[in-house]
């Protein structure tokens, strides 16, 4: 079972392995093969369309390598790391590795790096060398081999707010990593990692963030009965949670009290402010903007005329203008100010706080919260849209399009669209854009017989991929209880000044319209 210690060594054996190889020892594994007796079969690696000749003591250097990295993370000395046994063990490695490989050759007719890296893998694992096994997997994902998977459009919000490509690879050498720290054979994390792609790309959406991968990942080795690795899984991810919240908090110990203010509460004790929200908006509105300003630097700018003993209601608004004021410096501040201004919406709709909850849980937070939408609204919208199945159109939503708006976009949205609750004693939005989306195209199709969840999930990848737009008519009232949806009337006018003036004048004046 995974424990702190296991989290310590495998934190020193990636520093190890970060390091560049011309600053660690260097030993010449490829000597332990050369054997006359052992002769090297003809095979050919093929390595981006092109065959190359096999050899053999780059095996024998790779297994090698990972012995070498995880003893020098053990603070091992040279003369142990390359001593007689080690390199028994090497030679051994490299030929059981090397007749894995000669039979996959006969059976698939060519082998590729990623079936070298995963042959030496298994060898290891028959040679009960787990943790050098998960040596070799660091640094396969240190240096960003075997990239041989289908690419994808899928984009993956890592934790530092930086958006990289989805990199099945990633996934599969993170549960590797798992089963062998429970000294078990990781054969069975390439089946799991290709299903959590296909649930990922069964999503259809363009960000997923990274904990919500993880979630993905646990639930997939429990699906395949790997209870053990699933559990050894989560007790890694909560260690690292618990490191990264203890680095953080020691982090913060600086801060200096200037950037501490008082702010009063619409109803309450007034509470000291620290700016830790302010910090997570940033991170959250900076994901995949090439940005002409550092995180500090556009804090310093949010911060601006922010004063002690404020109300609540001024520090949110305050911080939305100096966010659009950025728009000035550069394009691509009008997506980060519509983000800033996001993360209030999502805090006033939904049961979610952007320190409680952090970003990777919006969708979480949108999927809860559905069905509760729908119910507080329903003296403004239709009562029908309950007989919908909630659970598969919740199922469908995808805050992570809202990334794709600009400032614009977001505020005409919540100052002309989105519901709003005027019973209580402070109006509030009871949507948010994906919301709203949803609603409108439910209301679109409840007189539809068959198949009206597929219909409305489809309509909605539409909406929410901006692919499509209905008339704002429809857009204010689909889903409510007002049934107007279109403000364009046609009917005949003769060639004649009488019949203009009777009909396409003094009719059209009594006609009444209502469109919001």
């Amino acid at each position: 079972m995974i424990n702190r210690q296991t989290l310590v060594e495998d934190q020193a054996l990636k520093r190890f392995v970060a390091v560049p190889e011309e600053d660690k020892p260097r030993f010449d594994w490829g000597v332990v093969v050369i054997d006359e007796e052992l002769a090297q079969p003809k095979l050919k690696v093929t390595v981006a369309g092109v065959e190359k000749d096999f050899n053999l003591a780059e095996v024998a250097d790779t297994a090698g390598s990972a012995l070498t990295n995880l003893m020098l993370s053990r603070e091992q000395t040279e003369t142990e790391i390359f001593s007689d046994a080690n390199q028994d063990f090497v030679s051994k490695i490299s030929k059981s590795a090397v007749k894995m490989l000669a039979s996959m050759a006969s059976q698939q007719g060519r082998i590729s790096p990623r079936d070298v890296h995963l042959a030496i893998e298994k060898a290891l694992i028959h040679h009960d060398a787990h943790d050098v096994a998960r040596s070799l997997v660091t640094k396969r994902s240190h240096r960003g081999l075997d990239l041989s998977m289908e690419p994808s459009t899928i984009r993956l919000i890592r934790r530092n707010g930086k958006v990289v490509p989805w990199n099945e690879n990633k996934i599969e050498i993170a549960i590797r990593k798992a089963f062998l720290s429970l000294y078990m054979d990781s054969g069975a994390a390439i089946e799991v990692s290709r299903n959590v792609t296909q649930r990922v790309q069964e999503l259809s959406e363009t960000f997923i963030h990274i904990e919500e991968v993880q979630d993905l990942v646990q639930e997939e080795l429990m699906k395949a009965g790997h209870y053990k690795v699933a559990e050894s899984y989560i007790l890694y991810r909560a260690y690292r949670a618990d490191r990264r919240a203890r680095e953080q908090a020691e982090a913060g110990e600086g801060e200096t009290q200037d950037h501490m203010i008082t702010v009063r509460r619409e109803e309450g004790e007034p509470y000291l402010w620290d700016g830790r929200d302010l910090r997570a908006r940033i991170e959250f509105a900076m994901i995949a903007l090439n940005l002409c300003m550092t995180r500090d630097e556009i804090e310093t700018e949010l911060r601006r005329s922010l004063f002690t003993a404020m109300a609540e209601a001024d520090l949110k608004k305050t911080i939305i203008l100096n966010a659009k004021a950025l728009i000035e410096r550069d394009a691509d501040f009008a997506k980060f100010a519509g983000r800033i201004l996001l993360t209030y919406i999502y805090e006033e709709v939904l049961d979610w706080d952007i320190v409680r909850d952090g970003i990777a849980m919006i969708k979480a937070a949108h999927r809860r919260g559905f069905r509760k939408y729908l119910e507080q609204g329903i003296d403004r919208l239709n009562p029908v849209l309950l007989e919908y199945d909630l659970d598969v159109l919740a199922e469908a939503l995808d805050p992570s399009a809202d990334l794709g708006f600009d400032y614009l976009g977001i505020q005409t949205l919540y100052d002309r669209y989105l519901i709003v609750d005027k019973t209580g004693p402070l109006s509030r939005r009871l949507e948010t854009p994906q919301y709203f989306f949803m609603r409108v195209a439910m209301g679109l199709f409840l007189k539809e017989e068959t198949n009206r969840e597929g219909w409305v999930v489809k309509l909605y990848g539409l909406y929410k991929n901006r692919r499509f737009c209905s008339s704002t008519p429809t857009l204010f009232n689909s889903g409510t209880l007002h049934s107007q949806l279109s403000s364009c009337y046609l009917y005949k006018v003769e060639d004649s000044i009488e019949s203009i003036m009777t009909r396409g004048v003094a009719e059209n004046a009594f006609l009444s319209k209502w469109a919001g």
